[in-house]
């Protein structure tokens, strides 16, 4: 064996280096993912993913939620001649309040939080960062008038349910669906540190609004573990799109690249439960088959509570 020849990994670095500073890969263009390494130089997935993230160190590529890892943009400034920016005066720019947030929220929805940032919305404008600043202190509060936003987009069915248990179903399947056409705000939103945005807070209000009887206390309870329970299963929305574009798989491709592995634990014998499911199609157990199941048992354990069948050991008063 050559002692001197460079690790598998190096070589896919130094090629995909090379066609990206002869431009055959420009920026923003997409190199090759994970998957594709492995098929095209015929190595494991820790090398190609060990190729891939040795460029990301060098900064020659950048990962973009919802698009995939891309020759970072940084490097068009040593290709081209820089350009005078042109400032267009506060009346032809379009920028307001509302239009920042907008241009705030598309980004988010198509490219995850961690694309977010002043400039990238200034970009839009084609304004400069400084010019954002009229409309909004800093990337915190844009961030929470974008969450607030997304809360505005949410349509109240009318009539409304009558009944508790169908009021709160209802509201917990609005915050479903507003987290699936906002993957972000799921992240985002904290039980511990709560954001203060009105319009969630209606949403809030609304769907508990039929459930009377109880205290006070024990009434923010149901609302947040209802809250908290839609919110930390929709997380798993922005997760995988993160993990997507990082792997250069979706779900099913990296659940095959894991088969082996899960094999040889069920072999062992020591997992029953799982080896129980062993075999079963892989869209049995998903993020909507979870939210469905556990929405259900846990208005099963507020329907107790309510109609106060029994009491609520170690819970509030």
């Amino acid at each position: 064996m050559d002692q001197s020849a460079p690790p598998p990994y190096r070589r896919i670095t130094d090629e995909l280096r090379r066609r990206i500073d002869i431009g055959e890969l420009a920026p923003g263009d997409r190199v090759p993912s994970t998957r594709r390494i492995t098929q095209e130089w015929g190595v494991a997935m820790a090398t190609a993913t060990k190729a891939l993230t040795a460029l990301r160190q060098e900064g020659l590529v950048t990962v973009v939620p919802g698009v995939g890892t891309v020759v970072a943009e940084e490097r068009r400034a040593a290709r081209v001649e820089p350009v005078r920016e042109r400032r267009p005066r506060e009346g032809d720019t379009g920028l307001s309040r509302d239009a920042v947030v907008r241009a705030g929220l598309k980004i988010a929805d198509a490219e995850g939080l961690r694309a977010l940032s002043m400039r990238r919305v200034a970009a839009e404008f084609g304004v400069s960062s400084m010019a954002l600043y009229r409309h909004v202190a800093n990337k915190d509060e844009l961030v929470l008038l974008m969450a607030d936003a997304a809360f505005d987009g949410v349509d109240l069915p009318d009539p409304a349910p009558d009944g508790w248990r169908d009021r709160m179903e209802a509201g917990a399947r609005l915050q479903w669906a507003l987290y699936q056409r906002h993957p972000w705000l799921a992240q985002y939103l904290s039980i511990t540190r709560p954001q203060p945005t009105p319009r969630g807070m209606a949403l809030i209000e609304w769907t508990m609004a039929r459930v009377a009887g109880m205290a006070p206390l024990t009434l923010i309870h149901m609302a947040i573990t209802l809250l908290n329970y839609v919110r930390a299963t929709a997380a798993g929305f922005e997760d995988d799109r993160e993990a997507e574009q990082e792997s250069g798989m979706d779900r099913n491709q990296w659940m095959a690249s894991m088969e082996p592995v899960f094999d040889g634990i069920l072999r062992s014998g020591a997992y029953p439960m799982y080896a129980g499911i062993d075999g079963t199609e892989g869209d049995e157990v998903t993020l909507e088959t979870l939210f469905e199941f556990g929405l259900a048992r846990l208005l099963d354990g507020m329907e107790t509570l309510v109609e106060g069948r029994a009491p609520s050991p170690g819970g509030p008063a």
